[in-house]
């Protein structure tokens, strides 16, 4: 390959939305569950469209989780609705693993995971098929230089919206004060995501169905946690 074509292919490439993948050495229970139960919950890689009613027989709603970190949220939402069937997307491993103990120790069998960036996954998802998705605590990027890598920008909204059903939700939290700032505008200026904020409570006070996560709770930010819920257009 010639150096331009090398150039443009990395031009072309997306951003990632998130940093290192490895982490802290996964126990030796998280190893078996990756090496022996991952194929059975996860959705393989392709370019099929992917069949979510087929995914999950019976299910009558269907929720994404962008970035499920430890999966805490993921795995209390898939208790609380045993008919919704949940997508999770996450590309840390330690992450993945700790999904796959949460399925296994509470029998949450309306789960499938996408150990992988969000993005392919979601050109591959049926139109107007989602009811619901979460954007939680995603990686902030704090330095200035970095924001182009964070994930809610006008480009991947545009992927996003098609997805959505007109009615359904989506909820964005960070901790990270010019992150809040850059996503709403983004939101807002977008047209199609209406804020159902009516009053400071709303966007401050995490809502009734949260679930609070241990990141959550290091409060590793630079204000407190911000959770904006909007309606889809």
């Amino acid at each position: 390959m010639s150096s331009s074509a090398e150039d443009s292919q990395f031009r072309d490439r997306p951003l990632r939305s998130f940093g290192r993948t490895g982490g802290r050495p996964l126990s030796p229970r998280q190893k078996t569950l990756m090496a022996e139960t991952l194929d059975a919950w996860r959705i393989l890689e392709g370019e099929d469209p992917i069949d979510l009613a087929g995914i999950f027989p019976g299910m009558t709603a269907f929720w994404l989780e962008i970035g499920f970190g430890g999966a805490e949220h993921m795995i209390a939402q898939a208790g609380r609705s045993p008919d919704t069937g949940i997508v999770g997307c996450e590309p840390f491993l330690e992450g993945v693993a700790k999904a796959l103990a949460g399925i296994e120790d509470t029998g949450a069998g309306n789960i499938r995971l996408w150990p992988d960036d969000a993005r392919p996954l979601i050109a591959r998802l049926p139109d107007q098929s989602l009811d619901r998705t979460f954007i939680l605590f995603p990686d902030p990027w704090p330095k200035r230089r970095q924001h182009k890598r964070r994930l809610v920008q006008p480009a991947f909204l545009d992927a996003l919206y098609p997805k959505l059903k007109p009615g359904g939700h989506l909820r964005f939290a960070t901790d990270v004060k010019s992150y809040a700032d850059e996503a709403l505008l983004t939101f807002l200026t977008d047209g199609r995501f209406e804020w159902l904020a009516q009053a400071a409570d709303d966007w401050r006070v995490s809502p009734a169905d949260h679930v609070t996560t241990r990141y959550e709770s290091k409060q590793l930010g630079d204000c407190r946690p911000v959770w904006f819920d909007f309606r889809i257009r």
